[in-house]
């Protein structure tokens, strides 16, 4: 799947769940622009403003799609809005 839209992908080291999302995106395609919340405050701020205070990783947002922890599936519907100008 090419993506148009951009997939900001928050993280951190040893995220099982986050391996097993990136492998699952990557595997259809996708491109993530990742960001390590342990690496960057700011990057873990963006993260806290979804997930309720929360440093809960994966969390990925797709144009106006705010996602913790989402599934595969997830994820490419919200590319498919985006892409779609939804």
């Amino acid at each position: 799947m090419s993506a148009d839209a951009v997939v900001d992908f928050y993280w951190r080291p040893g995220c099982g769940f986050c391996s097993r999302l990136e492998r699952a995106l990557v595997g259809q395609g996708v491109t993530l622009r990742k960001h390590d919340i342990w690496e960057n405050a700011a990057d873990a701020a963006v993260v806290r403003s979804i997930a309720n205070g929360n440093e809960t990783v994966p969390t990925v947002v797709v144009g106006p799609h705010r996602m913790v922890n989402p599934s595969p599936d997830r994820v490419l519907e919200a590319i498919a809005a985006v892409n779609a100008g939804r």
